[in-house]
């Protein structure tokens, strides 16, 4: 989308708009701070599900997994396919409790290198591949295509869906944990809580809706969604206790102004939850 500018002269030109989720920027943010997220946040760097309520943000972490394993009905012994995998600590998951055999990627190196050596540091078998979601390739096909608060990430929607639904085998599962907007939100509505949320977090929202469509036109049919926010929104109240300490703003600073933004959007996330503008969601298909 273009945006107006205008020059010295008074003449208007057009510039290309940067979209927030533009992929160039999500890679150079991740290998800044990948580190740091892994000292803030731990070897998960997603949500956490709260029952009790009164769980460790690494107990809450971990059964977010096991909320979405057991809805996908993971098996022992499935191959797994974690798109967007992070520091690797769901696929080490995955590989530890379930026997998976477990495949991550990202378009991070440095993230690849720091799942590499997670998964050798606690002795678990899972692989990990410097790949892009959108031009996955691979000679073999998956009990499970799984993914956790990447998709939205990712510039061409169709083009995953498209990739991912050729890998999973017949019968087999997509499993997906994801950002998503609310349906039929205004564009007053968007303007006034989501907007600052997709610039800060990189990332385009869509609609639960939006993905079900896409997985329909690739074969998937949609067997099983849920909206999260309730046992997930304790995650920004932990963020944003965390961000408290001015060390960190001062480390953030040093790391770019992407780093400076990404701090300064957990408040807007927490009144995004707030507004229920915003939705976590879960989706499980079938092929």
């Amino acid at each position: 989308m273009p945006c107006t500018t205008r020059t010295g002269g008074g003449v208007e030109v057009l510039a290309p708009m940067i979209r927030p989720n533009d992929k160039d920027k999500i890679r150079d943010h991740y290998n800044r701070v990948s580190p740091y997220y892994q000292a803030l946040w731990g070897e998960h760097i997603h949500h956490g599900y709260w029952i009790q309520g009164q769980e460790t943000k690494e107990q809450a972490q971990d059964q977010l997994i096991e909320h979405l394993a057991r809805t996908a009905g993971i098996t022992p012994g499935s191959s797994i396919l974690d798109v967007g995998c992070g520091l690797g600590g769901t696929s080490i998951y995955l590989a530890k409790h379930y026997n998976a055999k477990a495949t991550g990627i990202t378009i991070s190196p440095i993230q690849v290198e720091m799942a590499k050596q997670a998964a050798a540091s606690q002795g678990v078998c899972a692989e990990f591949l410097l790949m892009d979601a959108e031009e996955m390739q691979f000679d073999q096909c998956f009990d499970v295509v799984w993914s956790i608060e990447s998709i939205s990430h990712y510039e061409n929607l169709g083009r995953f869906f498209s990739r991912a639904a050729q890998l999973v085998k017949p019968g087999g599962t997509m499993a997906i944990l994801d950002w998503f907007k609310k349906e039929n939100l205004s564009p007053k509505e968007y303007r006034k809580t989501l907007f600052r949320v997709e610039a800060g977090m990189l990332v385009q929202l869509h609609t639960m809706g939006e993905y079900e469509s896409l997985m329909r036109s690739n074969g998937l049919s949609l067997v099983k969604q849920e909206i999260l926010n309730e046992h997930c929104a304790k995650t920004w109240d932990l963020c944003l206790d965390i961000i408290r300490d001015k060390s960190l703003w001062t480390l953030a600073a040093k790391n770019g102004p992407e780093f400076v933004r990404f701090l300064r959007t957990f408040a807007a996330m927490r009144a995004a939850y707030a507004s229920g503008h915003f939705v976590y969601g879960l989706m499980v298909a079938k092929s």
